[in-house]
């Protein structure tokens, strides 16, 4: 039987990238997912994937930097599905510029998108898990969380702030049976690494000791993972899937 059968799961950014190899995989391990991002063309493509290999889906549209849209999207899962089990908060944007001539602007949104959308995300489904005592919070977090970047000032915050943010959770839910775990990618191959060039790609991975780009999967086995009730003592934990370029 697979890992996660009767389950079902809501993934924030599932139309694309990360959030659509999460959401494939969670399926193909038997949950049941809502499919959750701005673009209802894409999340109906994933949804025609997803039953295409057997599996279960239902598109949501979902704007994570619209409070408003978060409590109406969470609603209408837990309508259609009765409950959410499993969320993964993937949903994230870039705005990058070097700290000097930042806008606030880009500060803002992309704090908003990425942390307070995941906040908000989390709080919208976490009744029904407590009513189960039973769920698994996944947030997307970042290497650049750990570690920091240029240019990336923003993006770095609200990546470390879920790092914060998963541990704090981890801890006011524990005794409801409900985990709550952090995922770091490194360097993985998505729509935002196919404009580099092979000389740029090259020079990337020679800084990961594995010798090579990580790819979306490597990331979406991680959180099936820690969605299986075979994770269940595991929490306020950030794994790292960057192939060695952190540790610590």
């Amino acid at each position: 039987m697979s890992i996660l059968s009767g389950r079902i799961a809501l993934v924030t950014g599932a139309s694309q990238g990360i959030g659509r190899a999460c959401a494939l995989e969670l399926a193909r391990q038997g949950a049941t997912v809502a499919l959750a991002a701005r673009s209802m063309e894409k999340l109906n493509e994933v949804a025609a994937e997803i039953a295409a290999a057997g599996g279960s889906a239902h598109p949501f549209e979902l704007d994570v930097s619209s409070e408003e849209s978060i409590k109406a999207g969470a609603k209408a899962v837990i309508a259609h599905f009765g409950k959410v089990e499993i969320l993964v908060n993937n949903a994230g944007i870039t705005r990058d510029m070097l700290a000097l001539r930042m806008k606030r602007k880009d500060w803002d949104d992309v704090l908003t998108t990425n942390l307070t959308g995941a906040f908000l995300m989390t709080q919208a489904v976490m009744s029904s898990m407590v009513k189960q005592r039973w769920g698994r919070i996944i947030n997307m977090t970042s290497i650049v969380g750990q570690v920091g970047q240029g240019g990336q000032s923003n993006y770095a915050a609200s990546k470390a702030g879920l790092i914060g943010m998963t541990k704090s959770l981890a801890r006011e839910l524990a005794s409801r049976s409900i985990t709550v775990n952090a995922v770091s990618p490194g360097y993985i191959e998505t729509a935002m690494t196919t404009v580099l060039t092979d000389e740029q790609k090259a020079a990337n991975a020679a800084h990961i000791p594995m010798g090579r780009i990580g790819q979306d999967t490597e990331v979406a086995y991680a959180v099936a993972f820690l969605a299986s009730e075979e994770a269940g003592y595991i929490t306020g934990q950030t794994l790292d899937v960057n192939g060695g370029m952190h540790m610590g």
